[in-house]
């Protein structure tokens, strides 16, 4: 046979990257290497790596069998350059390999000092696990130990509360039946949720039963537990509940048999065992064929689902039935693979998460249920690598405790303040991590978040007694520490979002803003917001992320909170930024932050929306927006539009209450804070101010009863280039915050000088022109 050509497949801004290369900046040791699949299903892949660009066979590391386009090697590489190359080898009838030719040869540096990250071969990684049930969370031998504990102390790691309220009220409970399908085979939003939540409520009844029955050795509790679980083992795996149908009711299910499996293991009998697992397989296969064989994440990583279900299924059911199905080890490989090598698709090592706080509380829900359990199982302590060291920054300072309405991307929480997952998750990373402010955090969503239970948001995704118990065994109590020496601006390079703070650790004092100029664009639950900013103050939101959340994809959704005519950013001739359906013109929507950090006593942040524009205002050649944090007490925006053809730009701000408009001016009057605005600068001449109520395009009857919200807009008159400065002064209620300027515009340029007390801060706008 001839040699296979290779065929180095050109990306996308949607694929996987060829990685590392000389600009990829390394951030753990080893480094991950990915590049583009072949189209060739028999094939594995080899990767040679040596210090010299000729690979020497006695200076070259050779991997080999990769079964996909990423890799994570299982040794530390020593500082220094070296270079990679990679191939196909594809099985021949006569039982040899045949090798394609070579791909392009990359270089990197892998610089000292770095986290130690590898991640044991296929052949070594699961040496250490122990044979037997259950084996998720604990074994038999951790059972006993966890047994003899609570005989010894009956409150022992909240045993008390978990046994009261998370297992007994299943022993009583009827039976949930089998989800009936959508009427009329349409997806109807409500019934979807209620579907999700009766299965959350089966994998709770399955799960506690099994547990607490196994710990006590109560044949009652076991009992029981066997009847929920052969109760939906019985379900049609290919009805409602499968993941086609209705993906989140299908995590639940497959979650729920793997636990009672795992856990009843041993109560079962032959003929019960094989149709638990039978389900458990099917199920498991159903999400393994939609990851890898369908939405292929290793390609195209941006399926938020389906990553998230790496966690939610394919963690759990291929522990519990790891050694009963080949295919079990198969999927757990790929998975862990894809955490060492490809996960986050959503941020980097700064930690941030491209789709907003809500879902990286969702995310990191059931990834850290899940790397717990394999850190359990096998050893393997993933939490090691970089990301998962800095990403409770991202909510500390994106998603503060204090804080509502501040925070970008889909938000399931009503406008309330971060609760107590988003918190319960905060102190698994100060355990992970050692870090008291994480823990600080969490005190803070404890201390008001009392009644988290009761919301539908968290009633149907997670039970806080349980987690808390496994937390607290496996766990040690971090001593809580005040975000006193917290940055007072933050970069998140990796997701393009910048926070600027103020006395975070005072609700009183605190001042956030928050602005964004993303690499992600628009895509998944990201909106057309590049640009925009939001500003909570004195404990009350000012400038808001407007809009409710009634559920993806209904009209509120679509048409009000994912259009750029619902931020605090810009509209050129009344259009914004793309955030329809496409996926590459969702992540073309991009922006990018150019600048971040203090000049000075300043907080500063210079970022690029241009090309976030480009489908509907093709015209525009430059939207740049500048942000002044003076003194660490007041914000001035400077806006810079240049366009192609004269133009109208509107500039809008939302609130939550009515603005006061008085020429240039606008008031907002809150209840625990106020904002003077001006726009004390436009280069086309004089403002016009108007404001009105209404979502615009939103099917009336799912606002029915809510608030209204403020919507601001400042148009310009026509022109090819705009700049535009505003004054933002927060202030505490009652309290006068008397910040003073003008205008020198003499000569092609315009100096604007602001004074606050015997302080002065020099806006030089002659650069701009």
């Amino acid at each position: 046979m001839n040699k296979k050509q290779l065929e180095q497949p050109v990306g996308t801004p949607l694929s996987v990257p060829y990685r590392p290369d000389k600009k990829t900046r390394i951030r753990e040791n080893p480094p991950r290497f990915t590049w583009m699949p072949e189209d060739e299903e028999r094939a594995f892949y080899v990767l040679e790596v040596s210090a010299s660009e000729k690979f020497p066979a006695d200076g070259t590391m050779v991997f080999d069998r990769i079964a996909y386009n990423f890799f994570t090697p299982d040794i530390v590489f020593s500082p220094g350059t070296y270079y990679w190359r990679y191939a196909i080898d594809i099985p021949t009838p006569e039982g040899g390999l045949l090798r394609s030719d070579w791909s392009v040869v990359r270089s990197f540096t892998v610089p000292e000092g770095l986290p130690s990250t590898p991640l044991a071969s296929r052949e070594t990684r699961y040496r250490g696990v122990k044979p037997g049930h259950p084996r998720l969370w604990l074994n038999a031998g951790e059972v006993a130990e966890f047994r003899k504990r609570i005989g010894e102390h009956a409150d022992y790691c909240g045993w008390n509360e978990f046994y009261e309220k998370s297992v007994q009220p299943w022993l009583d409970r009827e039976l949930i039946p089998e989800p009936a399908e959508y009427p009329g085979g349409r997806r109807v939003i409500q019934l979807w949720r209620q579907m999700y939540m009766d299965c959350q409520e089966a994998l709770y009844a399955v799960r506690h039963l099994s547990v607490a029955g196994v710990i006590l050795e109560d044949s009652n509790l076991i009992s029981r537990a066997r009847k929920w679980l052969l109760h939906i083992a019985g379900w049609d795996t290919e009805g409602t509940t499968s993941r086609d149908y209705n993906d989140e009711a299908a995590f639940r299910i497959a979650g729920a048999l793997a636990w009672g499996y795992d856990w009843l293991y041993g109560s079962l009998s032959d003929s019960e065992r094989q149709a638990v697992l039978d389900a458990l397989f099917r199920r498991t296969e159903q999400v393994a064929f939609h990851v890898i064989e369908r939405s292929k994440i290793h390609q195209v990583p941006y399926d938020s689902h389906a990553v998230r279900s790496l966690s939610s299924v394919l963690v759990p059911c291929c522990i519990a039935m790891f050694d009963e199905r080949p295919e079990a080890r198969e999927w757990l490989d790929y998975t862990l693979e894809y955490y060492c090598g490809l996960y986050t698709p959503w941020g980097g090592d700064d930690g941030g998460w491209a789709e907003g706080p809500m879902y990286w509380t969702t995310g990191m829900a059931y990834l850290t249920d899940a790397l717990n359990l394999v850190k359990k199982f096998c050893g393997i302590d993933i939490y090691k690598r970089p990301f998962f060291q800095a990403t409770g920054d991202f909510p500390l300072y994106c998603y503060s405790p204090d804080t509502a309405r501040a925070s970008f991307c889909d938000q399931s929480n009503l406008g309330e303040r971060p609760g107590l997952k988003t918190g319960a998750l905060m102190r698994q990373f100060a355990g992970v991590t050692g870090n008291g402010m994480y823990q600080w955090y969490y005190e803070q969503t404890k201390a008001w978040d009392t009644e988290a239970e009761k919301k539908f948001f968290n009633r149907g995704w997670w039970d806080f007694r349980f987690d808390d118990m496994l937390y607290r065994h496996d766990y040690p109590e971090v001593p809580p520490e005040p975000p006193v020496r917290i940055e007072p601006v933050k970069w998140f390079r990796d997701i393009g979002w910048v926070a600027m703070h103020r006395r975070m650790d005072s609700p009183a004092d605190h001042v956030m803003l928050l602005t964004k100029s993303s690499p992600y664009g628009s895509i998944s639950h990201s909106h057309g917001d590049q640009n925009g900013i939001l500003l909570h103050a004195y404990g009350e939101p000012l400038l808001i992320k407007s809009g409710y959340y009634i559920g993806f994809g209904t009209t509120m959704h679509r048409l009000w909170r994912r259009q750029t005519r619902s931020h605090n950013t810009v509209l050129i001739d009344g259009k914004g930024q793309y955030t329809e359906t496409n996926k590459l013109e969702n992540i073309l929507a991009k922006g990018v932050i150019e600048e971040a950090g203090q000049r000075g006593p300043h907080g500063y942040v210079r970022a690029d929306a241009t090309a976030a524009y480009r489908h509907h205002v093709p015209y525009l050649k430059s939207f740049v927006r500048e942000i002044y944090f003076v003194h660490g007490s007041y914000f001035t925006v400077v806006d810079r539009i240049e366009l192609e053809q004269p133009g109208r730009a509107d500039f809008l701000l939302h609130a939550l209450r009515p603005f006061r408009l008085e020429g240039q001016r606008f008031y907002l009057e809150g209840e625990k804070a106020d904002l003077y605005g001006k726009f004390v600068y436009c280069s086309s001449g004089k403002l016009s101010l108007s404001q009105h109520d209404e979502f615009v395009g939103v099917d009336p009857a799912e606002i029915e009863g809510l608030p209204k919200q403020w919507h601001l807009i400042a148009s310009t008159n026509k022109a090819v280039k705009h700049q535009l400065v505003t004054l933002l002064v927060p202030a505490r209620k009652g309290e006068r915050h008397s910040v003073s300027y003008f205008v020198d515009d003499q000569g092609f340029g315009a100096n604007v000088y602001f004074s606050e007390q015997d302080r002065t801060f020099h806006l030089n706008l002659s650069v701009l022109q």
